[in-house]
């Protein structure tokens, strides 16, 4: 490099400073990849649970828990690992994930018991945990212009939007060829290539580091969001809310939770900077990030059930019918950076929004018939819309994040998504089961019990009908088809009701971006070629000469 002395240039190479040159493209694409696998672990496993009964043969309990275990730990311990990484270095926390997703799936594809699948899949949320908020708290260190770093989210959110969809189908194909641990296998050689590759390229970041790490703090949240998360898969489980394995972890994590935010208040240096909720930005893009999940993430599973039980799809021709979901969440995240420069925050994700509340009332049109051209449509729509408002939530709130709390806020937009996600299972599957049961009430020449038990699900409908046989269990199985269409038609209005709720919320984001750093802090109201238009991040603040921050 220019203006170094002689003696430098015989030194040992220094690591690129963060942020600069062409190397922080190489950056991104190594915690693409590191999202990617956690991504799709999420969800691999699914079209591996009747494999993994059969040969392990575990009872309801331990195939819950075979299921649960690494969402459960990967939610609680977002919060613990998110701030370690500004205090320790978030480059450290990462490649130790790296380490121990790769022996954890080790442990998964050899087990041979429902027992130690458990805790493999525990010790997998682990490192979950460890890679989720790493990623983005790198990228906000990474990207300081917010002009690339909206893009570099964009593609970091459209990584995410393939990593779920290709789970269900990469487990499939394995499934096909392989045993069932072959879909915890596949992670082993890219944690092998991803560790090295990790530790030569990654910059290391970290915060101010002022002040002890809160380890009580952090055991607090932990066990906080532990038992709230908890408490909530049990809602979406169909667990009464009075039941004790619902209310019992509610209210210990509800009460764990207001001891940390407590302790957080008192603290000259605490674990997460709550004042950061002070910002509407910050705090509004929480609200629209939990919003859009618990709007929207229960429908996935309605939406399954619809195409398999009402239309008669397989697994494989689901997957397929919600790829177009997967593509349009691909191109609004490639596409996002573009449209928050353009139109800003405020009407970017209301506007996302109110696109997605518009795809959810399309979908009501919905029947007991295959409409391809109305589901490819609405699914279209339902994808581009969703990512829309969860890319611009996601940037907004670790834009106004400060960069020490770059990890924290990871951290907890992360949390957000999987409590939002958890709390929208069990509140739409409450509001489907309170439509569809009262549709089975009745039926002609089907006994009371019999129509109770097809009550419970559409599912344990057509076994009941089954059973019957002739015309009584014919009926039964029409009568429920019908409830559950209608079921699925009131449970998206109730979606459409909240989505319409975020659009609201979200009005009280910035109008424009601002950008930080010299005089690049100035938000720049007006584009000066267009003063009705927001003006660009960065290139239009550059020409304004002001002080203070925008009202809006």
């Amino acid at each position: 490099m220019t203006g170094m002395s002689g003696t430098a240039t015989g030194a040992a190479p220094r690591r690129r400073p963060t942020g600069t040159g062409a190397d922080r493209w190489v950056v991104l694409v190594v915690l693409c990849v590191s999202l990617l696998l956690v991504a799709v672990d999420a969800t691999v496993l699914h079209v591996a649970v009747p494999a993994v009964t059969e040969d392990l043969r575990p009872d309801a309990i331990e195939l819950l828990w075979i299921v649960d275990a690494y969402p459960l730990v990967c939610a609680s311990l977002l919060i613990l690992f998110g701030t370690l990484g500004d205090r320790v270095g978030r480059r450290r926390i990462l490649l130790l994930g790296y380490a121990l997703f790769g022996v954890a799936s080790a442990l998964a594809a050899r087990a041979d018991s429902a027992e130690i699948l458990i805790g493999a899949r525990a010790l997998l949320g682990v490192g979950g945990a460890m890679i989720m908020p790493a990623t983005l708290s790198l990228l906000r260190e990474v990207f300081p212009d917010r002009r690339e770093r909206a893009f570099a989210i964009g593609v970091w959110s459209a990584v995410a939007a393939v990593g779920a969809a290709a789970g269900p189908l990469l487990g499939g194909f394995l499934l096909e060829h392989f045993w069932w641990g072959s879909v915890f296998l596949v992670n082993i050689p890219l944690m092998l290539v991803g560790l090295p590759v990790g530790r030569l390229l990654l910059p290391e970041s970290k915060g101010d580091g002022r002040g002890p790490w809160d380890l009580v703090g952090a055991l607090l949240a932990a066990a906080g969001l532990f038992g709230t998360v908890l408490g909530v898969k049990r809602l979406g489980g169909g667990e009464p809310v009075a039941s004790p394995a619902t209310l019992v972890p509610l209210v210990a994590g509800a009460a764990l939770l207001t001891g940390f935010v407590r302790r957080q208040r008192r603290r000259a240096h605490p674990l997460v900077d709550l004042r950061m909720f002070r910002r509407p930005a910050f705090s509004t893009s929480v609200g629209c990030i939990v919003l859009a999940m618990l709007a929207l993430v229960g429908l996935e599973l309605i939406a399954a059930q619809y195409l398999q039980l009402v239309l008669g799809l397989s697994p494989l021709q689901t997957g397929l019918r919600l790829l177009p979901l997967t593509f349009a969440a691909m191109a609004a995240g490639l596409a996002g950076a573009r449209l928050l420069r353009r139109f800003g925050p405020r009407r970017t994700v209301c506007a996302g929004f109110c696109l997605t509340a518009a795809a959810v009332l399309l979908l009501t049109a919905l029947g007991r018939t295959d409409a391809f051209a109305l589901m490819l449509g609405g699914f279209v729509l339902l994808g581009f819309g969703l990512e829309t408002t969860l890319f611009g939530a996601y940037e907004s709130m670790l834009s106004e994040a400060p960069p020490g709390q770059a990890g924290g806020a990871a951290a907890i937009g992360e949390t957000s998504y999987q409590l939002g996600a958890g709390i929208g299972i069990a509140l739409l599957g409450t509001v489907m089961n309170a439509a569809y049961a009262p549709g089975l009430a009745g039926v002609a020449g089907v006994p009371a019990a019999a129509s109770a038990a097809a009550g419970h699900s559409l599912g344990e409908a057509y076994e009941v009908a089954a059973r019957l046989g002739g015309p009584g269990g014919l009926a039964l199985r029409e009568a429920a088809a019908g409830a559950f269409v209608h079921g699925l038609r009131v449970t998206l209005l109730v979606s459409a009701g909240l989505l319409l709720l975020g659009a609201v919320m979200a009005l009280r984001l910035p109008r424009v971006m601002r950008c930080a750093g010299g005089a690049a802090e100035v938000p720049a109201p007006r584009n000066a070629a267009n003063p009705r238009a927001p003006g660009e991040c960065g290139r239009a603040a550059a020409r304004v000469v002001t002080s203070g921050r925008s009202r809006d």
